[in-house]
């Protein structure tokens, strides 16, 4: 027999591989094909590991998207829906979706201000690199705005002025009027995607060695752009029609967001100065990292469509065989 401490941790350890297994392929993939090219070596590596951690972060992002429209993450209310009431203590804790947008955002900026400068330690500072640092201050300020927006103590805080009135039942003698609003049941906080336009925008015009890495970054500013503004219609969607259900909402402007933020980020890897370097040694323009980007962004999105569902197909199949005459698990 095993004792019970063992297999606390053995249960420990698979659930952390688990949850990980995902991102290390991800950087096994990333870091094989780095070596493949030989590329990122000596202080090229500065360049090329921001390229690939920052690309990387809103690639998984885009995954990410595209798992809270399946319904990923429903359990938390992270999937455009009403958080379940009969939700267990831990998950009922769980902070909302935009909150930890904002807070990763936060955490970015507040470590990365002090790195923009590690490629060129002991020279002199450049236009360049105080560009960089103030893209970080924006998502430090950006991001600590955001969490502060998502947090009911400050909402509560915001309304104290007002709440402290609605013992007066001389002069408001009707209950609803003191309702809280139906957009209270779910976040619509601007800031995550307001970062992303504003680094969408900077990056479209930010100055780079040869005009086939100004034109990849641009390519990548325009899709972060694009996610922004389907951001933004998702926002309008659920302003207008708040969702009152437990099951997913499934905005389509999400679909468009996820296909930005992955391709985006996919381009984002590729526009380091070794890639666009090579690139212009094999004369291949601009064009060429977009086109096949396109392609694997779609493939990646139909392929992780295809895995959820054979998982619900999966749930489903378990349940029938556990529960003979319980009937089918509702969509």
């Amino acid at each position: 027999m095993v004792p019970d401490q063992l297999m606390k941790i053995m249960k420990c350890f698979y659930d952390l591989v688990d949850v990980s297994i995902l991102v290390i392929g991800f950087v096994l993939i990333l870091t094989g094909f780095i070596t493949y090219a030989g590329i990122f070596q000596g202080m090229s590596i500065f360049n090329g590991l921001a390229h690939a951690v920052k690309g990387g972060i809103f690639f998984w992002y885009g995954l990410l998207t595209l798992g809270r429209w399946m319904g990923c993450f429903a359990e938390y209310g992270w999937a455009w829906n009403i958080r379940p009431a009969n939700t267990s203590a831990r998950k009922a804790k769980v902070p909302s979706a935009e909150f930890v947008e904002s807070f990763v955002i936060f955490l970015y900026g507040s470590t990365n201000v002090f790195l923009e400068h590690l490629a060129a330690w002991g020279d002199a500072w450049t236009a360049q690199d105080l560009e960089h640092v103030s893209i970080t201050i924006m998502f430090f300020g950006a991001g600590l705005c955001g969490m502060l927006v998502e947090s009911k103590k400050i909402r509560d805080l915001l309304n104290a002025s007002l709440t402290r009135m609605e013992s007066r039942h001389d002069l408001y003698p009707f209950k609803e009027q003191w309702t809280p609003p139906r957009t209270y049941s779910f976040s619509m906080n601007p800031f995550p995607g307001l970062v992303i336009l504003l680094l969408g925008l900077m990056m479209s015009s930010h100055h780079q060695h040869s005009m086939v890495s100004t034109m990849v970054h641009k390519q990548w500013g325009t899709l972060f752009i694009g996610f922004a503004l389907a951001r933004a219609v998702t926002y309008i969607l659920m302003y207008l029609s708040p969702p009152l259900s437990h099951l997913p909402s499934r905005p389509p402007s999400e679909l468009v967001a996820a296909f930005c933020l992955i391709s985006g980020g996919l381009i984002f890897i590729a526009s380091n100065k070794d890639t666009v370097a090579a690139m212009e040694r094999h004369d291949l323009n601009a064009m060429f990292i977009f086109t096949v980007t396109m392609g694997w962004t779609a493939f990646i999105m139909a392929w992780q469509i295809i895995v959820l569902a054979t998982k619900g197909w999966a749930v489903r199949r378990r349940h029938l065989a556990t529960h003979p005459g319980s009937g089918p698990l509702v969509a």
